[in-house]
């Protein structure tokens, strides 16, 4: 062992391994990998080995479809047995809901690239397993790239693989304490110090103290997670095939084949905690003894839809601890903060997603940025709220009960909320708001007609959409208030504000008093951000965007900062309400004797609104005339109640975010995570209209000047108008034209001013012009479609600038 290396890994469980040997392979030889027992020590050694291509996130199959693929050739470049069985994989469904929504995720899959499924009925899935009972299924879904692999062979796989290529790894070395230095960081372990340039925690159930070794509290906990393994069944004895992997999702398991037996995993509803702090530095290849009493709904569920399972003992029980996110997915990418610290830890399908882990970060590190779009995993989805133990053990407990529980896309699940509260959150309830959450904030999404409705979780149109279609009424006939206060907002001064901000935004700056949207880009020339960007006149900028963003937009801000540039997150600090529609300036003029009624379309300033001193833009994402007004957080109360009175006799309602998805459709207007990602480039979504190429150099200039000094993008954003159903879009759908497959959703809804079910799509250049005859599954059921012309309503933009 060195005393100084580029990169030290902690923990020698098979995400670890794998962001050693990808470090290995893409070039960076001098890392080595400390564990503190022996390779495999903690989870790794006792999973179940699972491993499928479905996820319904792109960038998460995308992940795993990569780290299936790397298996066998880490097989063959390490020499070590990985044991993997490809048995091809079933999902079945047991309610008439979870069977629609079966066949709606399988054309998504298709949407992603993932080619390999089909759908069953559950005679054709028995076929293909025949242990299982098909009481009670209504139909399957087939896939063949499923199957499991042995845990401890493949983590020596990726550790011997390393090593051949240059990198080291030592077992029985015990990190003790971090120390952050000048130039990156000091790591002390019991045989010795090593000094580092990065440190990267993929400590799994140590996640959490090696975290805290470096002032680092992340949003994790281990959870005690059962399976059994059976005895030999003889009815698998006389096949001459192995079972496929088959999760029963009403049932809560997943079984697959183990020899002439079968391993039947549980994730019971009852759940567990364990060790919240982290696993006990002596603890390694220890389990825990079975709790029967805790999982037998479950249990007796999966007994009966595999009936040989009652004629056979059990041989093995395994009850070990797993690390999980509050949303499950891994915590991966750099802390920000920590210049040099890493994460790769939380992966709770680490046999599935390791590969892919491992490759992002080895990526991260070496290039400054990874190939794919990381977001669903990145460590900066959550902020400083989440690091207190009672939200962890909520959330974390919510999902792994919820791990086979169907979630709608309209159903608010309640863990960890309500956490942050706009101050006027208690008078807006009364009113009859329904909340929904972005980060930690309660934003609005509707106002219920009365104390007692209740929303109907769905995967169609749900009993509130009459509700949002009179908040889009009013906001296009009166006008609409809008609690903005899930808008995040950064302050930039000092004297090199301005160039700094011309050289993280690809956009033509905005003069004093205006506003302007604002593209950021990548160093690889995809975007990095849609924010808007105000001039306040007096040497003061402000940045907004995307509240759920702000630790990401935050961590990229600084990692871009020079001297002479002070930079604030005001996300605690302000608040704020938007007025939209024909009568938003009487509303506004009510309330102040200044001249805020005169703004022009994207002007901005301070201005006197009733008692309040607000900033002020002239700006609306519904597409009609609309103010948005920033006031200081205790503020936001007394603005509302000033606002609501000065609306009087002019029709003023109050709306939701609901509403704002439907008019913002109406004038195709993108939005992040959406139609605008990190993987996304500004030719293909229309985000070069905005580029000023004549300013010199910016960030990502060389590569966005690329792509469009080229043949144009290969596909393009476009809104498409679907024949109307009982159902919306809403992302990631298949775009097909003339049964060919020639693009996805982004986002869809319905547009209640246009009376149309609405979206908007990527797709394939040539099927780009409008009036291009396509179609559209939607929840499974193929519409008719066609592209249109953007800006269904008002195409010339005349109400936002009355």
């Amino acid at each position: 062992m060195k005393s100084h290396y580029r990169v030290v890994i902690i923990g020698g469980g098979v995400v670890g391994t794998s962001v050693l040997y990808h470090l290995a392979k893409f070039g960076w030889q001098d890392v080595c990998l400390l564990e503190r027992s022996v390779l495999t020590a903690g989870s790794s050694w006792h999973a179940a080995g699972g491993i499928h291509a479905l996820n319904a996130d792109p960038n998460m199959a995308a992940l795993q479809a990569y780290t299936i693929d790397l298996l066998s050739e880490i097989e063959a470049e390490s020499g070590q047995n990985i044991g993997l069985h490809m048995t091809g994989g079933l999902t079945l469904a047991g309610t008439p809901d979870r069977w629609e929504w079966l066949q709606s995720a399988y054309r998504v899959f298709q949407s992603i690239g993932i080619e390999d499924c089909e759908l069953l009925t559950p005679e054709e899935a028995q076929k293909r397993c025949p242990i299982m009972s098909t009481e009670g299924i209504l139909g399957a879904m087939w896939a063949d790239r499923e199957g499991y692999i042995d845990t401890t062979g493949t983590v020596h796989a990726y550790a011997v693989a390393a090593k051949k290529r240059g990198a080291s790894y030592f077992e029985h070395t015990k990190v003790e304490a971090l120390e952050q230095t000048a130039d990156g960081w000091r790591v002390i372990t019991d045989e010795g110090t090593i000094t580092c340039e990065h440190v990267v925690n993929a400590a799994g159930l140590w996640a959490k103290q090696v975290g805290r070794m470096a002032g680092v509290e992340l949003p994790v906990s281990p959870l005690k997670h059962h399976y059994l393994i059976s005895d030999s069944i003889p009815q698998i004895e006389a096949l001459d095939f192995e079972v496929p992997m088959t999760v029963d999702l009403e049932g809560f398991t997943y079984l697959r084949q183990d020899q002439k037996g079968v391993l039947l995993g549980i994730y019971e509803v009852d759940h567990e905690h364990w060790a919240m702090d982290g696993a006990p530095w002596d603890y390694g290849m220890e389990l825990f003894q079975e709790q029967t009493d805790r999982i037998e709904k479950e249990l007796i569920m999966g007994f009966e839809r595999y009936p040989c399972l009652q004629e056979v003992g059990v041989k093995t029980w395994v009850n070990g601890a797993f690390t999980f996110s509050p949303d499950g997915n891994p915590l991966v990418g750099p802390v920000p903060g920590k210049r040099g610290y890493w994460t790769a830890c939380a992966v709770m399908a680490g046999f599935l997603q390791g590969g892919g882990v491992g490759k992002t970060l080895a990526e991260w590190m070496i290039h400054g940025e990874p190939e794919a779009d990381a977001w669903p995993m990145d460590v900066a989805r959550y902020g400083r709220f989440a690091e207190n133990r009672d939200y962890i053990r909520q959330t974390t407990g919510q999902f792994y009960s919820r791990r086979f529980v169907m979630t709608y896309p309209n159903e608010q699940l309640p863990a960890g909320r309500p956490l942050k509260m706009a101050p006027a959150y208690g008078e807006m309830s009364a009113a009859g708001c329904r909340w929904g959450v972005s980060w930690d904030l309660e934003v609005p999404l509707y106002f219920a007609p009365s104390e007692d409705f209740v929303e109907t979780p769905t995967l169609k149109r749900s009993n509130a959409h009459p509700i949002v279609a009179e908040e889009c009424r009013a906001v296009r006939e009166t006008v609409g208030l809008l609690d903005i206060t899930g808008f995040s907002r950064y302050e930039v001064s000092g004297p090199n504000a301005e160039r700094w901000l011309n050289r993280i935004f690809a956009t033509k700056l905005p003069k004093a008093g205006r506003a302007r949207l604002a593209v950021a880009l990548g160093q690889n020339g995809k975007l990095k951000g849609d924010l808007t960007l105000l001039n306040w006149g007096d040497g003061t900028w402000w940045i907004m965007g995307s509240y759920y963003l702000r630790a990401w937009h935050m961590r990229w801000f600084n990692d871009q900062m020079e001297e002479g540039v002070a930079l604030r997150d005001l996300g605690e600090e302000v608040a704020g309400f938007s007025l939209s529609g024909p009568n938003a300036r009487k509303v506004i003029e009510r309330l102040s004797e200044d001249a805020v009624g005169a703004l022009p379309f994207m002007g901005c300033g301070r201005f006197d609104i009733g008692l309040i001193r607000a900033h002020v833009a002239r700006m609306s994402v519904t597409g009609e005339l609309g103010f948005e007004i920033n006031c200081r957080m205790g503020d936001h109360a007394a603005l509302r109640r000033a606002l609501l009175k000065a609306g009087e006799g002019l029709g003023l309602k109050e709306v939701g975010f609901n509403a704002l998805l439907s008019l913002r459709l109406e004038k195709s207007f993108g939005i992040w995570s959406r139609e605008f990602t990190q993987a996304y480039t500004p030719g293909e979504t229309g985000m070069d209209r905005w580029i000023d190429w004549e300013k010199g150099d910016f960030l990502g200039r060389t590569a966005a000047r690329s792509e469009a000094n080229g043949n144009g993008p290969a596909r393009r954003l476009v809104t498409v108008k679907i024949a109307d159903g009982d159902a919306d879009a809403s992302g990631y759908e298949p775009v097909w034209c003339e049964g060919r497959k020639v693009g996805f959703v982004t986002s869809g809804g319905y547009g209640h001013t246009v009376g149309a079910s609405l979206a908007m799509a990527l797709v394939e250049a040539d099927c780009a012009d409008a009036g291009t005859a396509l179609s559209v599954h939607v929840v499974g059921v193929e519409r008719a479609a066609e592209v249109i012309a953007a800006s269904p309503y008002d195409p010339t933009g005349k109400a936002m600038r009355l």
